[in-house]
């Protein structure tokens, strides 16, 4: 689980930050603030994973907090959700090491797409002793670099049902490529860094644009398994 610390200055959008932050595996809130003076002492006694700030608060802002948060050398990353929209503010929180920057008034599925990218990369970077770079690229742009095939099914342009994150896709779809042998929901999921049920929305979704092939696995007594592997039309040559 990674702990988060809430600071954020108005009720009503702190308890949406909360609920949407819940609705999300793997991730528990441990603590809440309204202020940055109130959050830098939550911070150093809570030890968080990660911290999920606003910009405009009183008493210490939430560009103060982040720097005094990176003074102190506290081993806490930051996820910024704000008002500001100026790229000044932008750059800083950005120099300052925030890995997400979500401008108010957002969805849940932006947060979601945060938090699922930064439990990614905090597995990848927990598992792996070394990267290579294309495996880097992945973490820091998502694809690895690397185009992805083009489909008219899925593409750049193409809008996503709701709920479903271009990003996630590509991330689900390098993954897809880069097997040999079907893989269950449960698999893709666990490769990936998502919550199964996530992972079998994108499976579904390739499924029915022919970019996946369903296998079902028949075992003992049961309901099959259904398992998916990357078409061979798709396959890079």
């Amino acid at each position: 689980m990674h702990r988060v610390v809430l600071i954020e200055d108005d009720p009503m959008v702190l308890e949406v930050n909360r609920q949407f932050v819940e609705r999300v595996p793997g991730f528990e809130i441990v603590g809440t603030s309204s202020n940055g003076i109130e959050g830098i002492k939550k911070v150093r006694h809570l030890k968080p994973d990660l911290v999920i700030l606003d910009i405009y608060m009183p008493g210490q802002n939430g560009t103060e907090l982040l720097q005094q948060i990176r003074n102190e050398q506290l081993h806490t990353d930051a996820i910024v959700i704000t008002a500001a929209n100026d790229t000044p503010t932008i750059q800083r929180m950005l120099h300052q090491g925030a890995v997400d920057y979500i401008m108010k008034p957002f969805k849940f599925e932006r947060v979601q797409e945060a938090l699922e990218n930064y439990r990614t990369m905090k597995r990848r970077l927990g598992k792996e002793s070394t990267l290579s770079q294309v495996e880097l690229d992945q973490l820091l742009h998502g694809n690895g670099g690397e185009s992805l095939p083009e489909s008219p099914a899925i593409s750049a342009q193409m809008d996503l049902p709701k709920g479903l994150q271009a990003l996630t896709m590509k991330q689900v779809m390098l993954f897809m490529m880069q097997q040999d042998k079907s893989l269950s929901a449960e698999e893709v999921a666990e490769g990936v860094g998502l919550a199964r049920v996530t992972a079998r929305r994108y499976l579904d979704f390739l499924e029915k644009n022919k970019q996946v092939k369903l296998d079902l696995e028949y075992g003992g007594i049961g309901r099959p398994i259904n398992r998916y592997v990357w078409t061979k039309e798709n396959k890079r040559s």
